[in-house]
């Protein structure tokens, strides 16, 4: 099999790098890493030759292209299924990609007012309308789903529903947006899992800085 190498931007900021990134490495899945920093106001220019989109992040296999955090999530699950990305139960896989999905198009009131930022010291800030409606619609996911399969995680092992919500667990934490119990012990679940160490400790020794990513 050809090596895989997934391409990221700043691990401070870049949420979307972060999804794909814990995914393949709680799965255990080897690849090279590449990061290209957003030090440019519009994105880095060398965004472009390696990714269709011009963005971040992709992943490389000899010739082939994935783009899109869960699409490269998906596609490590098809080269590797026995890595466990997604439940093994059909019923709870088709739920894992729903709450994926449901991250990819909702929660826009969060993810703008919110952004990612792994070095920011917790505090409070003034929210903008519908931020709170959506971390009460992703407690409910949460809790729901902790409730069913006993945790630690959203379907007991991590997976890659995890992953897609493991940038909303940042959020939570650093903009101080919940004292929910249940809540707080999946973030500390997700906040203790070796892969999240591993990128939070390369996050807070990065020193750019993106000030419209700076809340």
């Amino acid at each position: 099999m050809e090596k895989l190498t997934l391409y990221i931007g700043n691990k401070n900021y870049s949420s979307w790098s972060f999804r794909p990134w814990i995914a393949l490495t709680a799965a255990g899945i080897a690849f090279e890493e590449v990061l290209i920093p957003f030090d440019f106001p519009a994105g880095n220019p060398k965004f472009k030759p390696i990714s269709p989109t011009g963005k971040v992040p992709v992943l490389h296999q000899g010739d082939i292209r994935v783009w899109e955090s869960l699409s490269i999530i998906e596609y490590a699950a098809e080269l590797f299924p026995d890595k466990g990305i997604w439940p093994k139960v059909a019923a709870d896989r088709a739920v894992a990609r729903s709450i994926s999905m449901e991250m990819i198009s909702g929660f826009r009131a969060l993810r703008n007012a919110c952004p990612m930022n792994m070095r920011r010291p917790k505090a409070k800030i003034a929210l903008a309308e519908g931020v709170m409606d959506d971390v009460a619609r992703i407690e409910t996911i949460w809790r729901e789903l902790r409730a069913k399969s006993g945790g630690p995680f959203l379907f007991g092992e991590f997976s890659g529903a995890d992953a897609m919500f493991a940038p909303v667990v940042n959020r939570f934490d650093v903009y101080d947006l919940t004292t929910d119990t249940e809540t707080l012990a999946y973030m500390a679940a997700m906040k203790s899992h070796p892969a999240w160490l591993r990128w939070q400790e390369a996050a807070l020794a990065e020193t750019w800085i993106v000030p419209e990513d700076e809340a």
